[in-house]
């Protein structure tokens, strides 16, 4: 357990640095929240499909419907929520809960993978955490921009989005310790679809609606920054399976040889 816990707190720390870092700047961060929310939602569809999206169709052969589950599940979420409460003065603030919970379930599953990584042999374990790490700041951003664009003040939006990104990934992993070595190669491709189902509404839905607000070339601009950041993340070698595979590290191949 110590060596996921470690990278679990080291990917809570790295997402903290990020939070720490916009919210010095609170104000600025509010008044250009539309735009950090059209770069993320670039970076979400961008990783999603070039990263969580083919790790879930290489490792569960149900990852399609599951895909569409994690996508659906946003939706009736999203819906529940704004019936449940409406927009609107302080109630407005409910829009932030879908996007928020589904980063908040995305960390806690980096934990989980942290755990079976680490369970199949430490190298595997090394690997998997250098790659999710680099996905640590840009989600710690993308929590506190959503909670500013819909109304929560610097300080909570600080605390939620502590909570959503940082908290879960060392959650994750202290919660899936038990159950460790009877995830295989298919139950970490089930969460990878699930999640990926998720950021993928996120990403089309809530982070587009600056679409409507923002000029169009500084829309432009910002989804284009989002995606280019995310395929820079996606491209690094860590992300290579065969790289990964011949350096000791854990790939798609090492997965699927993974046996609860």
């Amino acid at each position: 357990m110590q060596a996921p816990l470690f990278f679990g707190l080291i990917a809570a720390f790295v997402t903290t640095i990020a939070l720490i870092a916009v919210a010095a700047r609170g104000d600025w961060s509010a008044r250009h929240s539309g735009l950090f929310a059209l770069a993320a939602g670039g970076m979400l569809v961008t990783l999603s499909l070039l990263h969580i999206t083919p790790e879930a169709f290489a490792l569960s052969r149900h990852a399609p419907a599951l895909i569409l589950t994690g996508f659906l599940g946003g939706l009736l979420l999203s819906f529940l929520v704004r019936v449940l409460f409406p927009e609107g003065g302080e109630e407005g603030h409910a829009a932030a809960a879908t996007p928020v919970m589904a980063i908040a379930l995305h960390s806690f599953i980096d934990g989980v993978i942290y755990s079976v990584t680490f369970a199949a042999s430490f190298s595997s374990g090394v690997y998997a955490a250098a790659s999710l790490l680099l996905h640590k700041f840009p989600e710690g951003v993308i929590a506190f921009a959503i909670l500013r664009r819909h109304g929560f003040g610097n300080r909570r939006s600080f605390l939620f989005a502590f909570l959503a990104a940082a908290v879960t990934t060392p959650l994750g992993v202290i919660a899936s310790v038990p159950f460790m070595y009877g995830l295989g190669a298919e139950a970490v491709g089930n969460l990878f679809a699930i999640s990926a189902g998720l950021l993928l509404y996120v990403a089309t839905g809530p982070l587009m609606e600056p679409l409507k607000e923002e000029p169009p070339l500084r829309s432009f601009l910002s989804l284009g920054g989002g995606v280019l950041i995310a395929v820079l993340i996606a491209v690094l070698p860590v992300h290579g399976p065969d790289h990964s595979h011949h350096d000791g590290g854990l790939g798609t191949h090492d997965l699927l040889d993974m046996r609860p």
